[in-house]
């Protein structure tokens, strides 16, 4: 994937090495009052330092800052660059529509993180969480992509980003809230095939990008379409259920199967639009 030269997004939140909860370290009393005597002796203004370890928010700025990706990160750079990609697709998408598309923010964890849905480990795996319209990602899932689900490459883990950016367009859609709405009144199965319609409609709307992306600004490479569509089919319920309990079970799928992930993403990749996403209504052959 050419994803060198694309615009890196401004909206990516590096959390990374942060306590889980994204906040400062906290003070005790005690600490406090020796940093505050320290500051008496040497006559320095301890107020930064105070707002840095916990004990308040430096003057003008907020509680819980966020830290840009440092510039020789490479993975996180891909990440602000393929985020920033999509911002540009999808405001473009809006803009044909009449609607205005409000950006995302993208958090990168380590191990856990403290969101507007909770407090999540790493073992969920990359999130998006409509209450606050933050994706959540631990770049060790892309490790975790490339050796215990067999599915390398840089078109893959972009896939990935762009699945869950396609959840944020579901939420400003207001299609994520219909089918919450439609879940609380339906039964355990059919509640599971409304999760499953948006799950692959947000893996249509990745392809969607990716369709975008490349008539635009040339970013496939070859071999690029195959890493995506191997990720696709590397996360389907039914291979995943098949590898961790040795039998499959439909009523339980959330998801959606190993061959309608790969046919929506394609599908999405193909007719690039919003309206060819519609997998409530429209059915795989």
């Amino acid at each position: 994937m050419k994803w060198q030269d694309l615009r890196r997004s401004s909206n990516v939140e590096d959390r990374r090495g942060l306590p889980a909860g994204g906040g400062r370290m906290k003070l005790g009393l005690g600490a406090t009052v020796i940093v505050v005597l320290i500051g008496l002796v040497t006559g320095t203004d301890v107020s930064q330092l105070l707002g840095l370890l916990g004990g308040g928010a430096p003057a003008g700025g907020p509680e819980t800052p966020a830290r840009t990706p440092p510039a020789n990160d490479e993975a996180s750079q891909f990440v602000a660059a393929v985020l920033g990609d999509t911002e540009d697709t999808w405001t473009e998408l809006f803009r044909k529509e009449g609607k205005v598309y409000q950006k995302p923010r993208l958090v990168l964890f380590e191990e856990a993180v403290q969101s507007a849905c909770g407090m999540n480990s790493s073992a969920v795996g990359p999130f998006y969480c409509p209450p606050d319209s933050k994706v959540y990602i631990d770049l060790a899932f892309f490790r975790d992509l490339a050796q215990r689900f067999q599915a390398p490459g840089d078109f893959a883990q972009a896939y990935v980003i762009a699945h869950e950016v396609g959840h944020h367009v579901q939420n400003l859609l207001g299609t994520s809230d219909r089918v919450h709405r439609a879940r609380q009144r339906l039964s355990e199965g059919e509640a599971n095939q409304q999760s499953v319609r948006l799950e692959l409609q947000a893996d249509c709307y990745a392809g969607a990008w990716g369709h975008h992306a490349h008539s635009q600004r040339k970013v496939l490479e070859s071999g690029d379409v195959e890493e995506a569509l191997g990720a696709a089919a590397a996360i389907g319920d039914d291979r995943l259920q098949k590898q961790a309990r040795g039998r499959v079970a439909p009523e339980s799928f959330t998801h959606g199967t190993s061959a309608q992930r790969v046919h929506w993403f394609r599908e999405g990749l193909t007719k690039g639009s919003i309206e060819a996403c519609d997998t409530f209504r429209i059915t795989e052959p």
